[in-house]
């Protein structure tokens, strides 16, 4: 039976075996192979995330400027809500992580039917206060009358479905944390694939196009910024389902429903324990605040970027959209290194979580520093895709050409937040964050903006990108971040 399972296991399962068996020590080379794999399909479901909003932004580019900037406003306050209901899934899948390292499968599964019940208790919270905001949020937010209808109409769209969103975030966690990378990378890009066909039914109105030879009758809804709204909530509300069968019924450690004892399907069991919740509330609350801290602070920008235009604020929208085609390989890479270190850390080999931590940073660096590079030749093909009129597209080009030389430092940034994350120390890391973008960050543009423009905008981010990424890099190398009862610990 065991050489069945064995035979039945992937390369990648065996290798991850092996930081949570205490046995051999792996080589290099073992470790950099497993970092390879992991990052790979998480680096694909950053893209096909990434690319479903840039798909998103380009498709209504080409209704105008006004809808264009309807969406770049709100914009950064999507972003605030969904890093609110990341936060409290991420206290509960870095838990998962360590239990899976600890070789406790059972522990982990009691984490996630628990984390169920707070996340869907949460997600309908937020998005009661998201629905309750969205009327007066455009006009808090520096726009006027003529974009504020668009801006909420999408927003309000968003808000009643932040509860599918924070389910869909925390199943594909989950997953990733238990080492299991690939079924929510592939479901990611199919679900940029839904996304593109809805948006394609949703947004235009029906209309005659030439296919082969021949005049063909496409169906549209003709709905605009709705259109794109909804086409966004059905996809990712088809790839939540998904998600819950190969989390529900098909992990390997996370199987809770299906052929599990009894004893495993009792619904007392969903019932959430003082334990977990501390432990969560100790991992997310530090991120949560963060994220709240640090989207206010993109919101801030909106603010300071409204007074400069309707092309100005299309194109930082279209910018930011553009950019993070560039560094979501960074984030696919900090994921991989969240659950290598997770499992090191529950697995009580703090020297293995040190190893996956440098060789994730440098690998990070690397591939966004060659990406900075695609970015500054490629700006005006990206802006273009997304929008025909000259006006945002030469300030988008600008804009992304200065932050083409911060991606190194952000990519330390980004993988180095990952590693600390796996180890469950968040409360420093999440400290600089907001610190730095807000001493740094905002200040330099309020002052750059006025003389500049948005490009001074977007010199200041370059800038304050730099900053925190040696700021990152010092704190790893200090090896702090490792739990003090495994600092002192030795492999030999």
């Amino acid at each position: 039976m065991s050489q069945k399972k064995h035979a039945r296991q992937s390369k990648t399962d065996l290798l991850l075996e092996q930081v949570r068996s205490g046995g051999r020590e792996m080589t290099w080379r073992e470790q950099i192979e497993l970092t390879a794999r992991l990052s790979l399909p998480a680096i694909l479901a950053q893209m096909a995330h990434i690319l479903m909003e840039y798909i998103d932004a380009s498709m209504v580019g080409r209704l105008g400027a006004v809808d264009s900037a309807s969406i770049g406003l709100v914009a950064t306050t999507t972003w605030l809500f969904w890093g609110v209901t990341s936060a409290v899934a991420t206290g509960f899948s870095v838990q998962v992580a360590h239990r899976i390292g600890a070789r406790d499968a059972a522990g982990a599964r009691n984490v996630l039917r628990q984390a169920f019940v707070v996340c869907i208790t949460m997600g309908l919270i937020i998005s009661l206060v998201g629905v309750s905001i969205s009327r007066p949020l455009p006009y808090w937010l520096g726009g006027d009358a003529t974009i504020a209808v668009g801006a909420t109409k999408y927003f309000f769209i968003f808000a009643i479905t932040i509860p599918f969103f924070i389910l869909a975030f925390l199943m594909s966690s989950m997953l990733r944390c238990s080492g299991n990378i690939k079924i929510p990378s592939i479901l990611n890009v199919l679900m940029c694939f839904l996304d593109v066909l809805f948006n394609f039914l949703l947004i235009f109105p029906t209309r005659e196009v030439s296919l082969l030879g021949m005049n063909v009758t496409i169906w549209g809804g003709g709905l605009g910024i709705v259109g794109a709204a909804l086409g966004t909530t059905f996809a990712e509300m088809v790839t939540a389902c998904l998600l819950f069968y190969f989390l529900s019924y098909r992990s390997l450690h996370l199987r809770i429903l299906g052929k599990r004892k009894f004893e495993e399907s009792k619904w007392s069991m969903f019932k959430p324990t003082e334990r977990v919740l501390k432990k969560a509330f100790k991992i997310g609350l530090p991120i949560g605040c963060e994220r709240v801290i640090m989207t206010g602070a993109q919101i801030c920008t909106t603010m300071i970027v409204a007074p400069l235009g309707m092309f100005a604020i299309a194109a930082n929208s279209f910018g930011i959209n553009a950019e993070s085609l560039c560094y979501m390989p960074g984030y696919g890479i900090s994921d991989a290194a969240t659950t290598l270190v997770g499992q090191s850390i529950g697995a009580k080999r703090p020297n293995m979580a040190k190893r996956f931590a440098h060789i994730c940073v440098t690998m990070g660096i690397g591939v966004m520093a060659l990406m900075g590079v695609v970015m500054y030749v490629a700006a005006p093909l990206m802006m273009r895709i997304m929008t025909p009129v000259p006006e945002i597209v030469e300030l988008g080009v600008e804009a992304l050409r200065i932050e083409a030389f911060a991606e190194p430092m952000f990519a330390a940034s980004i993988v180095c937040y990952g590693v600390f994350v796996g180890a469950g120390n968040t409360l420093i890391p999440s400290s600089m964050n907001l610190l730095s973008i807000w001493v740094f960050r905002i200040s330099l543009a309020v002052w750059l903006a006025p003389k500049m423009g948005l490009n001074g905008v977007w010199l200041a981010m370059c800038i304050e990108l730099c900053l925190r990424g040696i700021l990152f890099l010092i704190r790893l190398k200090s090896e702090k971040w490792i739990p003090k009862e495994l600092r002192m610990k030795s492999e030999k």
